[in-house]
Protein backbone atom coordinates (compact mmCIF):
# COMPACT_ATOMS: atom_id res chain seq x y z
CA UNK A 1 0.00 0.00 0.00
CA UNK A 2 2.66 2.47 1.02
CA UNK A 3 5.16 1.63 -1.73
CA UNK A 4 2.96 0.99 -4.77
CA UNK A 5 -0.30 2.86 -4.18
CA UNK A 6 0.28 5.81 -1.84
CA UNK A 7 2.72 7.61 -4.21
CA UNK A 8 -0.12 7.93 -6.76
CA UNK A 9 -2.80 9.15 -4.34
CA UNK A 10 -2.77 12.78 -5.52
CA UNK A 11 -2.69 11.87 -9.21
CA UNK A 12 -5.60 9.42 -8.98
CA UNK A 13 -7.62 11.82 -6.87
CA UNK A 14 -7.32 14.48 -9.56
CA UNK A 15 -8.08 12.04 -12.37
CA UNK A 16 -11.09 10.63 -10.54
CA UNK A 17 -9.95 7.10 -11.38
CA UNK A 18 -7.18 4.63 -10.64
CA UNK A 19 -5.88 2.06 -13.17
CA UNK A 20 -7.55 -1.34 -13.60
CA UNK A 21 -4.07 -2.76 -13.23
CA UNK A 22 -4.38 -2.26 -9.47
CA UNK A 23 -7.00 -5.03 -9.40
CA UNK A 24 -4.81 -7.37 -11.42
CA UNK A 25 -1.75 -6.61 -9.30
CA UNK A 26 -3.63 -7.26 -6.07
CA UNK A 27 -5.09 -10.42 -7.58
CA UNK A 28 -1.62 -11.71 -8.45
CA UNK A 29 -0.58 -11.14 -4.82
CA UNK A 30 -3.57 -13.12 -3.55
CA UNK A 31 -5.26 -10.14 -1.86
CA UNK A 32 -8.62 -10.33 -3.69
CA UNK A 33 -9.80 -13.68 -2.38
CA UNK A 34 -8.52 -13.93 1.17
CA UNK A 35 -11.62 -15.71 2.49
CA UNK A 36 -12.59 -17.42 -0.79
CA UNK A 37 -12.10 -21.23 -0.73
CA UNK A 38 -8.89 -22.42 -2.32
CA UNK A 39 -10.91 -24.46 -4.85
CA UNK A 40 -11.81 -21.15 -6.49
CA UNK A 41 -8.38 -19.53 -6.37
CA UNK A 42 -8.73 -17.95 -2.95
CA UNK A 43 -6.64 -18.21 0.20
CA UNK A 44 -9.25 -19.98 2.31
CA UNK A 45 -8.53 -17.85 5.37
CA UNK A 46 -10.85 -16.55 8.08
CA UNK A 47 -12.44 -13.12 8.40
CA UNK A 48 -9.49 -11.61 10.27
CA UNK A 49 -7.54 -11.61 7.00
CA UNK A 50 -10.21 -9.35 5.53
CA UNK A 51 -9.92 -7.06 8.57
CA UNK A 52 -6.17 -6.79 8.00
CA UNK A 53 -6.68 -5.98 4.31
CA UNK A 54 -9.28 -3.30 5.07
CA UNK A 55 -7.02 -1.73 7.70
CA UNK A 56 -3.97 -1.68 5.48
CA UNK A 57 -5.88 -0.28 2.50
CA UNK A 58 -6.03 2.96 4.47
CA UNK A 59 -2.26 3.15 4.00
CA UNK A 60 -2.84 3.72 0.30
CA UNK A 61 -3.69 7.26 1.37
CA UNK A 62 -6.75 7.19 -0.84
CA UNK A 63 -10.23 6.35 0.41
CA UNK A 64 -11.50 5.80 -3.11
CA UNK A 65 -9.03 2.99 -3.76
CA UNK A 66 -9.95 1.34 -0.46
CA UNK A 67 -13.66 1.60 -1.20
CA UNK A 68 -13.36 0.18 -4.72
CA UNK A 69 -11.22 -2.77 -3.63
CA UNK A 70 -13.51 -3.71 -0.73
CA UNK A 71 -16.58 -3.58 -3.00
CA UNK A 72 -14.76 -5.94 -5.34
CA UNK A 73 -13.54 -8.35 -2.65
CA UNK A 74 -16.23 -8.41 0.02
CA UNK A 75 -19.46 -6.90 -1.25
CA UNK A 76 -20.22 -7.94 -4.82
CA UNK A 77 -18.63 -11.45 -4.79
CA UNK A 78 -19.51 -12.67 -1.28
CA UNK A 79 -23.09 -13.67 -2.22
CA UNK A 80 -21.57 -15.83 -4.98
CA UNK A 81 -19.49 -17.71 -2.39
CA UNK A 82 -22.54 -18.38 -0.24
CA UNK A 83 -25.38 -18.73 -2.75
CA UNK A 84 -23.76 -19.35 -6.14
CA UNK A 85 -23.77 -22.49 -8.25
CA UNK A 86 -20.57 -24.24 -9.22
CA UNK A 87 -20.75 -22.69 -12.68
CA UNK A 88 -21.31 -19.18 -11.28
CA UNK A 89 -18.27 -19.58 -9.06
CA UNK A 90 -16.16 -20.60 -12.05
CA UNK A 91 -17.49 -17.86 -14.34
CA UNK A 92 -17.56 -14.94 -11.87
CA UNK A 93 -15.83 -15.69 -8.58
CA UNK A 94 -12.57 -17.10 -9.94
CA UNK A 95 -11.84 -14.20 -12.35
CA UNK A 96 -12.81 -11.71 -9.63
CA UNK A 97 -10.23 -13.31 -7.33
CA UNK A 98 -7.61 -13.00 -10.09
CA UNK A 99 -8.61 -9.36 -10.73
CA UNK A 100 -9.34 -10.05 -14.39
CA UNK A 101 -13.07 -9.34 -14.04
CA UNK A 102 -14.09 -6.35 -11.92
CA UNK A 103 -17.27 -6.54 -9.86
CA UNK A 104 -19.84 -4.01 -8.68
CA UNK A 105 -22.90 -4.29 -6.44
CA UNK A 106 -26.20 -2.93 -7.72
CA UNK A 107 -28.67 -2.21 -4.92
CA UNK A 108 -29.27 1.56 -4.65
CA UNK A 109 -31.78 3.16 -7.01
CA UNK A 110 -32.92 6.74 -7.61
CA UNK A 111 -36.04 6.06 -5.51
CA UNK A 112 -34.65 3.30 -3.27
CA UNK A 113 -31.57 4.15 -1.27
CA UNK A 114 -31.51 2.95 2.31
CA UNK A 115 -34.99 1.42 1.84
CA UNK A 116 -34.21 -1.81 -0.02
CA UNK A 117 -37.92 -2.64 -0.12
CA UNK A 118 -38.37 0.26 -2.56
CA UNK A 119 -36.40 -1.42 -5.37
CA UNK A 120 -38.24 -1.01 -8.69
CA UNK A 121 -35.78 -2.54 -11.17
CA UNK A 122 -37.67 -5.59 -12.41
CA UNK A 123 -36.85 -8.93 -14.01
CA UNK A 124 -39.61 -10.85 -15.81
CA UNK A 125 -39.34 -14.31 -17.26
CA UNK A 126 -38.76 -14.62 -20.96
CA UNK A 127 -38.59 -17.63 -23.26
CA UNK A 128 -34.93 -18.34 -22.50
CA UNK A 129 -34.29 -16.59 -19.16
CA UNK A 130 -35.12 -13.17 -17.78
CA UNK A 131 -35.54 -9.61 -19.10
CA UNK A 132 -34.43 -6.79 -16.79
CA UNK A 133 -35.53 -3.16 -16.88
CA UNK A 134 -34.71 -0.39 -14.43
CA UNK A 135 -32.04 1.93 -13.06
CA UNK A 136 -29.33 1.91 -10.40
CA UNK A 137 -27.30 4.77 -8.98
CA UNK A 138 -24.27 5.45 -6.75
CA UNK A 139 -22.72 2.17 -7.94
CA UNK A 140 -19.05 1.93 -6.94
CA UNK A 141 -16.92 0.38 -9.74
CA UNK A 142 -20.00 0.81 -11.94
CA UNK A 143 -18.18 2.53 -14.79
CA UNK A 144 -15.49 -0.11 -15.21
CA UNK A 145 -17.22 -3.25 -13.90
CA UNK A 146 -17.38 -6.44 -15.97
CA UNK A 147 -20.33 -7.80 -14.01
CA UNK A 148 -22.84 -6.60 -11.45
CA UNK A 149 -24.35 -8.50 -8.54
CA UNK A 150 -27.74 -6.87 -8.86
CA UNK A 151 -30.86 -6.78 -6.68
CA UNK A 152 -34.07 -6.69 -8.71
CA UNK A 153 -37.76 -7.34 -8.20
CA UNK A 154 -39.06 -10.60 -9.67
CA UNK A 155 -42.58 -10.33 -8.25
CA UNK A 156 -44.88 -7.86 -6.51
CA UNK A 157 -44.22 -4.15 -6.14
CA UNK A 158 -42.54 -1.81 -3.62
CA UNK A 159 -45.92 -1.68 -1.87
CA UNK A 160 -45.42 -5.37 -1.02
CA UNK A 161 -42.32 -4.55 1.00
CA UNK A 162 -39.39 -6.95 1.10
CA UNK A 163 -41.10 -9.83 -0.71
CA UNK A 164 -40.31 -10.57 -4.33
CA UNK A 165 -36.65 -9.48 -4.50
CA UNK A 166 -33.97 -11.63 -6.13
CA UNK A 167 -30.26 -11.39 -6.95
CA UNK A 168 -28.82 -11.73 -10.45
CA UNK A 169 -25.33 -11.78 -11.92
CA UNK A 170 -25.50 -9.39 -14.87
CA UNK A 171 -22.70 -8.99 -17.42
CA UNK A 172 -22.16 -5.34 -18.22
CA UNK A 173 -21.49 -5.89 -21.93
CA UNK A 174 -25.02 -7.14 -22.62
CA UNK A 175 -27.18 -5.16 -25.06
CA UNK A 176 -29.36 -2.66 -23.21
CA UNK A 177 -26.98 -2.29 -20.23
CA UNK A 178 -25.89 1.35 -20.15
CA UNK A 179 -23.66 3.49 -17.94
CA UNK A 180 -25.68 6.67 -18.28
CA UNK A 181 -23.57 8.90 -16.08
CA UNK A 182 -20.30 8.87 -14.12
CA UNK A 183 -20.96 10.67 -10.84
CA UNK A 184 -18.63 13.36 -9.51
CA UNK A 185 -18.39 13.07 -5.72
CA UNK A 186 -17.25 15.17 -2.77
CA UNK A 187 -15.05 12.39 -1.37
CA UNK A 188 -13.45 9.10 -2.43
CA UNK A 189 -13.07 10.66 -5.83
CA UNK A 190 -10.70 8.07 -7.28
CA UNK A 191 -13.36 5.34 -7.12
CA UNK A 192 -15.57 5.46 -10.19
CA UNK A 193 -19.26 5.73 -9.31
CA UNK A 194 -21.97 5.20 -11.90
CA UNK A 195 -25.59 5.68 -12.72
CA UNK A 196 -26.89 2.67 -14.66
CA UNK A 197 -29.90 2.06 -16.86
CA UNK A 198 -31.08 -1.34 -18.06
CA UNK A 199 -33.44 -1.52 -21.01
CA UNK A 200 -34.67 -4.99 -22.00
CA UNK A 201 -31.46 -6.66 -20.84
CA UNK A 202 -31.76 -10.39 -21.52
CA UNK A 203 -29.98 -12.68 -19.07
CA UNK A 204 -30.06 -16.48 -19.04
CA UNK A 205 -31.79 -18.53 -16.35
CA UNK A 206 -28.39 -19.33 -14.85
CA UNK A 207 -27.92 -15.61 -14.03
CA UNK A 208 -30.26 -15.98 -11.03
CA UNK A 209 -28.10 -16.06 -7.89
CA UNK A 210 -29.61 -18.32 -5.23
CA UNK A 211 -33.34 -18.92 -4.93
CA UNK A 212 -35.90 -16.68 -6.57
CA UNK A 213 -37.59 -14.38 -4.06
CA UNK A 214 -34.84 -14.69 -1.44
CA UNK A 215 -33.05 -11.50 -2.43
CA UNK A 216 -33.96 -9.49 0.64
CA UNK A 217 -32.51 -12.08 3.01
CA UNK A 218 -29.40 -12.32 0.84
CA UNK A 219 -28.99 -8.53 0.79
CA UNK A 220 -29.45 -8.23 4.55
CA UNK A 221 -26.75 -10.85 5.08
CA UNK A 222 -24.39 -9.07 2.67
CA UNK A 223 -25.04 -5.70 4.29
CA UNK A 224 -23.89 -6.97 7.69
CA UNK A 225 -20.42 -7.67 6.30
CA UNK A 226 -20.47 -4.42 4.29
CA UNK A 227 -21.26 -2.33 7.38
CA UNK A 228 -18.64 -4.06 9.46
CA UNK A 229 -15.97 -3.41 6.81
CA UNK A 230 -17.06 0.22 6.59
CA UNK A 231 -16.39 0.43 10.33
CA UNK A 232 -12.98 -1.21 9.92
CA UNK A 233 -12.10 1.29 7.19
CA UNK A 234 -13.37 4.19 9.30
CA UNK A 235 -11.16 3.28 12.25
CA UNK A 236 -8.13 2.60 10.07
CA UNK A 237 -8.53 5.92 8.27
CA UNK A 238 -8.98 7.74 11.56
CA UNK A 239 -5.80 6.10 12.87
CA UNK A 240 -3.78 7.23 9.84
CA UNK A 241 -5.20 10.76 10.13
CA UNK A 242 -4.30 10.79 13.83
CA UNK A 243 -0.72 9.69 13.13
CA UNK A 244 -0.26 12.41 10.52
CA UNK A 245 -1.68 14.98 12.92
CA UNK A 246 0.66 13.90 15.72
CA UNK A 247 3.63 14.39 13.39
CA UNK A 248 2.38 17.84 12.44
CA UNK A 249 1.74 18.90 16.05
CA UNK A 250 5.17 17.69 17.17
CA UNK A 251 6.88 19.66 14.43
CA UNK A 252 4.78 22.70 15.23
CA UNK A 253 5.50 22.43 18.98
CA UNK A 254 9.21 22.18 18.26
CA UNK A 255 9.02 25.47 16.40
CA UNK A 256 6.89 27.18 19.05
CA UNK A 257 8.47 25.72 22.20
CA UNK A 258 9.56 29.09 23.50
CA UNK A 259 6.00 30.39 23.37
CA UNK A 260 4.46 27.29 25.01
CA UNK A 261 0.76 26.60 24.53
CA UNK A 262 1.13 22.96 23.45
CA UNK A 263 -0.80 21.40 26.36
CA UNK A 264 -4.20 22.09 24.80
CA UNK A 265 -3.16 20.43 21.54
CA UNK A 266 -1.78 17.41 23.40
CA UNK A 267 -5.01 16.98 25.33
CA UNK A 268 -7.06 17.17 22.16
CA UNK A 269 -4.87 14.45 20.66
CA UNK A 270 -5.42 12.30 23.75
CA UNK A 271 -9.18 12.60 23.31
CA UNK A 272 -8.86 11.62 19.65
CA UNK A 273 -6.68 8.60 20.46
CA UNK A 274 -9.14 7.44 23.12
CA UNK A 275 -12.11 7.69 20.76
CA UNK A 276 -10.28 5.72 18.06
CA UNK A 277 -9.26 2.98 20.48
CA UNK A 278 -12.82 2.64 21.82
CA UNK A 279 -14.15 2.15 18.29
CA UNK A 280 -11.34 -0.25 17.42
CA UNK A 281 -12.29 -2.49 20.36
CA UNK A 282 -15.93 -2.46 19.27
CA UNK A 283 -14.89 -3.30 15.70
CA UNK A 284 -12.71 -6.20 16.82
CA UNK A 285 -15.48 -7.57 19.03
CA UNK A 286 -17.90 -7.51 16.08
CA UNK A 287 -15.28 -9.04 13.77
CA UNK A 288 -14.83 -11.88 16.24
CA UNK A 289 -18.59 -12.52 16.34
CA UNK A 290 -18.84 -12.40 12.53
CA UNK A 291 -15.87 -14.73 12.20
CA UNK A 292 -17.55 -17.27 14.52
CA UNK A 293 -20.88 -17.01 12.72
CA UNK A 294 -22.63 -15.39 15.69
CA UNK A 295 -25.51 -13.01 14.91
CA UNK A 296 -24.38 -9.46 15.64
CA UNK A 297 -26.96 -7.29 13.89
CA UNK A 298 -27.27 -4.91 16.83
CA UNK A 299 -23.54 -4.72 17.55
CA UNK A 300 -22.59 -4.19 13.89
CA UNK A 301 -25.09 -1.35 13.55
CA UNK A 302 -23.62 0.26 16.69
CA UNK A 303 -20.13 -0.37 15.37
CA UNK A 304 -20.84 1.22 12.00
CA UNK A 305 -22.60 4.22 13.54
CA UNK A 306 -19.90 4.93 16.13
CA UNK A 307 -16.90 4.31 13.88
CA UNK A 308 -18.14 6.37 10.93
CA UNK A 309 -19.03 9.30 13.17
CA UNK A 310 -15.70 9.07 14.99
CA UNK A 311 -13.80 9.00 11.70
CA UNK A 312 -15.38 12.27 10.62
CA UNK A 313 -14.87 13.82 14.06
CA UNK A 314 -11.20 12.83 13.98
CA UNK A 315 -10.84 14.36 10.50
CA UNK A 316 -12.52 17.54 11.72
CA UNK A 317 -10.19 17.78 14.72
CA UNK A 318 -7.17 17.08 12.52
CA UNK A 319 -8.25 19.82 10.13
CA UNK A 320 -8.38 22.24 13.05
CA UNK A 321 -5.02 21.17 14.47
CA UNK A 322 -3.35 21.53 11.08
CA UNK A 323 -4.65 25.10 10.86
CA UNK A 324 -4.28 26.62 7.40
CA UNK A 325 -2.15 23.74 6.06
CA UNK A 326 -4.88 21.15 6.59
CA UNK A 327 -7.47 23.01 4.58
CA UNK A 328 -5.40 23.25 1.41
CA UNK A 329 -6.97 21.41 -1.48
CA UNK A 330 -5.11 18.16 -2.10
CA UNK A 331 -3.65 17.81 1.38
CA UNK A 332 -4.05 14.35 3.00
CA UNK A 333 -6.04 15.87 5.86
CA UNK A 334 -8.44 17.70 3.55
CA UNK A 335 -8.92 14.46 1.59
CA UNK A 336 -9.53 12.47 4.78
CA UNK A 337 -12.15 15.02 5.84
CA UNK A 338 -14.00 14.65 2.53
CA UNK A 339 -13.67 10.85 2.40
CA UNK A 340 -14.94 10.41 5.96
CA UNK A 341 -18.37 11.80 5.10
CA UNK A 342 -19.12 8.97 2.68
CA UNK A 343 -18.56 6.37 5.39
CA UNK A 344 -21.63 7.76 7.16
CA UNK A 345 -23.71 7.05 4.05
CA UNK A 346 -22.38 3.87 2.38
CA UNK A 347 -23.85 0.63 3.68
CA UNK A 348 -26.70 2.49 5.36
CA UNK A 349 -26.80 6.02 6.74
CA UNK A 350 -26.47 6.98 10.40
CA UNK A 351 -30.24 7.19 10.53
CA UNK A 352 -30.63 3.63 9.24
CA UNK A 353 -28.18 2.33 11.84
CA UNK A 354 -30.12 4.14 14.57
CA UNK A 355 -33.36 2.52 13.39
CA UNK A 356 -31.75 -0.94 13.44
CA UNK A 357 -30.43 -0.32 16.93
CA UNK A 358 -33.77 1.02 18.15
CA UNK A 359 -35.70 -1.98 16.81
CA UNK A 360 -33.15 -4.44 18.21
CA UNK A 361 -33.51 -2.80 21.63
CA UNK A 362 -37.30 -2.81 21.44
CA UNK A 363 -37.47 0.98 21.55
Amino acid sequence: MEEELAPHADEWEQLGRFPDEVFRRMGSLGFLGLTVPEDYGGQGRDYWSTVVLAEELARSGNGGVAMAIIVHTDMAPTPIVRFGTEQQKRDYLEPAVRGTRIACLGITEPEAGSDVAGIRTRAVRGRDGWVINGSKTFITNGVRADFCTMAVRTSGSPADGHDGLSLFLVDTDLPGYHVTRELDKLGMRSSDTAELHLEDVHVPERALLGAEGQGFQQIMWELQGERLLAAVQAVATAQLTFERTVEHVRARDARERSRGGSDARRHRLVDVATAIEACRRLVYDCADRWNRGVDATLEIAMCKLASARTSQQVAQEALSLHADDGGLEGSPIERAWRDARLLRIAGGTDEVQREIIARSMGL
